[in-house]
């Protein structure tokens, strides 16, 4: 045994992604993720040795491919015999926290091997419905049941004041808490428009060196901002270049396993990356309820906890990958965990934009990217987050080539979080306030379609108001700022910006 580890330390040894391409054969999701777990397997340089002892074959919860026992099905194309198979529930957070779960059990001296697998086939899905067929892939009985099934009975992401006030989708918050986010930072609707078009450029800049991503192609700060035919206006100040792209086709794997497990299989030392440590929590469920829209103490939270545990701060981690659905999204982390993104570019693999978002499994594919910086860079530190709804759960991950000093933690810190203030919600508040953040959908012609505001009442308390109004939607969107202007709302279903 390795001097000084510990024998059930977990380490990743083997990762692997997929792409399919637009015009290449169409695969199903479950020979894709055939593919990247024989890929993983392999690329551990002992993938004979380490199928046999495979003892959990664990599949992120996939979009496009509703089965309730992915594993079992996966581990029959392998003829692999786990003594479980585990599902996660639905969210981006899922693989993290699956990676966390495992990492404990095999900790814990209750498991050896597992295999990790999550594939997403949304753009070839996507076809076989505007041709109104069925896809031709596996089904499975409807009874079937993984062995453990790592899902919460989430509720509902929006609540009943939320829902009321347009607030359903990820395009309607993400944009909301960007609003939030600049009138933190004091800056103009142009000036914040440019810096996040620059933010994802430089993202846009590290898919383009990504092999494995959907859409690896530079964008220029202005071809981001700026709308177009192919660039349409989605939702204020958001662009469709600065929205996750869901339509593609990707898989990602990754095999964990013991120190032990690992030396008795003849894995190459070099092919190690120890997990060092964990974290899950969520934020105040919704996000009316928070007390700043632009602030997640659960991520905080979660980093305090990891990167304490394994002796770091973020300052000494050289690879990081912060979850990238909209901008919005790696600000709120950036800043919950101190990272400066005006020296960092916090991605590995290009973001869920250009890289590609597959719906629950983005997380797996930014691991097992991080796995290949830590071979290539052994001494240092990698860490990943990865969140689901909007900005609510949230799973973090710390790595490295070298040895841990303490034995792997994973730290569930949501007592703390719970304990944090929680702002009231006036629900069909009608009365003065003063706008906190907004948004606008827009139309697939381009015409702003419905615009939504988040306001303070004097008391402090939060309320939410829509509205379809024409002249109302013009002043909110190029009138004068409406960020900090008075508002008078009128229920959830209508305002007027004084």
């Amino acid at each position: 045994m390795t001097a000084g580890i510990a024998p059930t330390q977990p380490i990743l040894v083997g990762a692997a992604q997929f792409v399919r391409r637009p015009g290449e054969d169409p695969l199903e999701p479950l020979a894709m993720m055939e593919q990247v777990a024989r890929d993983a397997l392999t690329d551990t340089g002992a993938a004979d040795a380490l199928l046999r002892q495979v003892d959990s074959v664990a599949v992120v919860d996939s979009v496009s491919w509703l089965v309730g026992d992915p594993g079992a099905l996966l581990a029959g194309r392998l003829s692999a015999r786990p003594a479980e198979t585990v599902r996660t529930g639905l969210g981006g957070s899922s693989p993290q926290a699956l990676v966390n779960d495992l990492a404990g059990r095999i900790a814990a001296g209750s498991l050896d091997v597992a295999l990790i697998a999550g594939a997403e086939a949304l753009s070839t899905l996507m076809g076989y419905v505007k041709a109104g067929e069925t896809p031709p892939w596996t089904t499975q009985d409807d009874g079937a049941t993984a062995t453990r099934v790592l899902a919460r009975d989430d509720p509902n992401g929006s609540s009943p004041a939320e829902e009321a006030a347009g607030l359903i989708a990820p395009i309607f918050f993400y944009p909301l808490l960007e609003h939030a986010l600049r009138r933190a930072a004091r800056r103009s609707r142009a000036d914040h428009l440019h810096h996040v078009a620059e933010l994802w450029s430089r993202f846009a800049r590290v898919a383009a060196e990504n092999p494995y991503a959907w859409s690896a192609q530079a964008r220029a700060t202005g071809e981001i901002a700026t709308p177009s035919g192919s660039n349409r206006r989605v939702s204020d100040p958001y662009t469709k270049l600065l929205n996750a792209n869901i339509t593609v086709d990707m898989a990602a794997g990754l095999v964990l396993c013991s120190v032990a497990a690992a030396e008795a299989a003849g894995v190459p030392r070099e092919r190690w990356v120890f997990v060092h440590a964990g974290a899950q929590a969520h934020d105040h469920w919704h996000v009316s309820e928070r007390d700043e829209l632009h602030r997640s103490p659960a991520i905080e939270a979660c980093g305090v906890a990891a990167l304490g545990h394994a002796g770091v701060t973020v300052d000494d981690v050289a690879h990081i990958d912060l979850y990238s659905c909209f901008p919005s999204a790696v600000q709120i982390g950036a800043r919950a965990l101190g990272i400066d993104l005006a020296e960092r570019t916090p991605t590995l693999t290009g973001g869920l934009t250009f890289a590609g978002g597959p719906g629950n499994n983005y997380a797996t594919h930014a691991i097992a990217a991080l796995v290949g910086r830590l071979r290539e860079d052994p001494d240092a530190y990698g860490l990943t987050t990865a969140l689901g709804w909007y900005v609510t759960k949230h799973a973090l991950g710390v790595y490295s080539g070298r040895p841990p000093e303490r034995a792997f933690a994973s730290f569930d810190v949501q007592v703390e979080v719970d304990r944090l203030p929680r702002r009231q919600v006036a629900e069909s508040y009608q009365g003065p306030a003063v706008v906190e953040s907004y948004t606008a959908l827009y139309e697939r012609d381009g015409s702003p379609g419905m615009g939504i505001v988040a306001a303070r009442l004097g008391d402090g308390r939060r309320a939410l108001a829509k509205s379809h109004d024409a002249g109302e939607l013009a002043e909110l969107l190029d009138g004068e700022d409406p960020l900090g202007r008075a508002v008078q709302l009128r229920g959830a279903d209508g305002f007027v910006l004084s």
